[in-house]
């Protein structure tokens, strides 16, 4: 029953309606010699991301003079797949402040107590009598981060403005909370919320329909992170700021505010500047939109050029932006190329990027003792009650049970990468009360494995519409299994014990 539920979910998918869809390859392509930019250093680009150690790349999208150039969505992921972009989000939140500001419902200087007298302590410091919406902006609260308050408590304004604060305006200290109070302002002054807002000004205009944004147990946007959009879109945001707010004609962002959120408005960490919820960088000139785990949209206003990456990783993004800026951006001129066979040798190479797939052999004479057996699992954080694996050539399927009584399948190819829908949520690596909501399925996961040795088997999972990856590694003795998880190439793995049952109690 189950792989038929799988097949009618995939049918049901293929055949979506195409303005169902997302908004994919409405930006205008060009060939980067036609834009002045050699195809070599594209490549060069691409290939130096891709070979990051402890990185996955899931897109990457240069566009110049307001024209793609070159693209990536190494295989298993897509161009029309959208991700969460954790702290990317902020920006967008910055974008929605300006908005507000120049509808005169808004301004820098309003005192952040003001708009939740409800939600205020019996006593008011003077120091959060003096915070403002520029202090929520630039970072200067003067509140000491807190980044578990969320994930225990429903009442996070209260919470947050009960905090001890410092004088607001002096100390940078990078806080999520502060993108959220301020998504929380804006539906307050606005009526509505963040999202619908920012589809009201500026998503409906540029065609950014396919988005999505979670939602706190409060009801607000939670604004400092839960944005779910696609590459395409980031690249259009990245313009949009890029042309100091102007899109197609339209002034759809006061350029004056542009020119705000992208100017220094604080000192951060290691001599790093912050504008308005976004980063200044060290190219001369570039700022950069940045969430967790590897999102980017790199603008470089001297070279009018938007570079966007989608990534999993855990090295710096130090590493990426420079990559950016010491091989693509010197190579970019003023004066158009002749394409070559560069030129075609990037067209080829960008349908050939490909994730790597699990390694091993593609079979073992233990899959027999185990195919179709329930294995009861201890408690773990992914929810996961029990599993069993089908062993079919050159497939296998892991039927996972869930606690709350959710049951879906996960294929797994040998040296490829299979796709499933699954009609349930994808591991996630902040946890926060009401976390998801807001966000529709269903995910797609892609698979592959290998066996490593007779008793040890590989299964590599990309939950390739939301961001996170997981490397599970099973190993059988007898009765007993041992599952070892690694997410999002942690050095921490997550060991679970299982069993092998002749039956799961309901």
């Amino acid at each position: 029953m189950r792989n038929i539920r799988y097949i009618l979910l995939l049918s049901l998918y293929l055949f979506i309606p195409a303005t169902l869809c997302a908004q994919v390859n409405e930006l205008p392509r060009s060939t980067p010699e036609a834009e002045g930019v050699p195809s070599r250093a594209v490549i060069a680009l691409f290939d130096s991301l891709t070979a990051l150690p402890k990185t996955d790349i899931h897109s990457v999208m240069v566009i110049r003079h307001g024209k793609v150039i070159g693209e990536i969505y190494p295989a298993p992921f897509a161009p029309e797949y959208n991700q969460t972009v954790y702290s990317c989000s902020k920006t967008f939140v910055g974008a929605a402040v300006g908005l507000a500001i120049a509808d005169n419902r808004l301004r820098l200087t309003d005192r952040v107590a003001t708009f939740f007298p409800e939600l205020l302590p019996d006593s008011i410091s003077d120091n959060l009598a003096a915070m403002t919406v520029r202090n929520l902006l630039n970072m200067s609260s003067g509140i000491t981060p807190d980044w578990d308050m969320r994930n225990h408590h429903s009442d996070w304004l209260r919470m947050y403005l009960a905090k001890p604060v410092k004088t607001p305006g002096k100390q940078f200290d990078y806080d999520s909370m502060s993108a959220y109070v301020l998504s929380a302002i804006v539906q307050k002054v606005t009526g509505m919320t963040l999202l619908d807002y920012l589809k009201l000004k500026l998503f409906t205009p540029m065609n950014i329909t396919d988005v999505a944004w979670e939602v706190s147990p409060e009801g607000f946007n939670t604004g400092g992170w839960g944005l779910y959009i696609q590459s395409e879109s980031l690249a259009k945001f990245g313009l949009l700021l890029l042309n100091q707010g102007m899109w197609e004609g339209k002034q759809l962002l006061p350029a004056s505010w542009v020119k705000e959120m992208t100017s220094k408005q604080m000192d951060s960490y290691d001599d790093e500047s912050y504008g308005y919820l976004l980063w200044l960088c060290e190219y001369p000139g570039s700022v950069c939109v940045d969430g967790a785990l590897g999102q980017y949209v790199l603008i470089a206003p001297d070279k009018d050029m938007v570079v966007v990456i989608t990534e999993c990783t855990l090295i710096n993004g130090r590493n990426q932006r420079r990559l950016v800026w010491n091989r693509l951006l010197p190579e970019a001129g003023d004066t158009s190329l002749t394409p070559g066979k560069d030129y075609k040798l990037l067209q080829k190479k960008q349908t050939t990027y490909q994730l790597p797939v699990a390694q091993g052999r593609v079979s073992s004479r233990v899959a027999r003792n185990y195919t179709g057996k329930n294995i009861l699992l201890e408690s773990n954080k992914y929810g996961w009650q029990s599993l069993s694996l089908q062993f079919n050539p050159r497939e296998i399927v892991m039927t996972v049970t869930e606690k709350n009584g959710a049951v879906y399948d996960l294929v797994f190819g040998y040296k490829q990468w299979l796709k499933t829908l699954m009609d349930s949520y994808p591991p996630y690596s902040i946890n926060p009360v009401d976390r998801f909501k807001g966000i529709d399925g269903p995910f797609r996961v892609a698979g592959s494995y290998g066996w490593q040795s007779f008793s040890t088997l590989q299964l590599k999972a990309h939950y390739v519409n939301w961001i996170s990856a997981l490397g599970i590694t099973f190993q059988f003795d007898e009765d007993s299994i041992l599952l070892n998880i690694t997410e999002n190439f942690s050095s921490d793995k997550i060991t679970i014990k299982g069993k092998m049952v002749s039956c799961i109690s309901s």
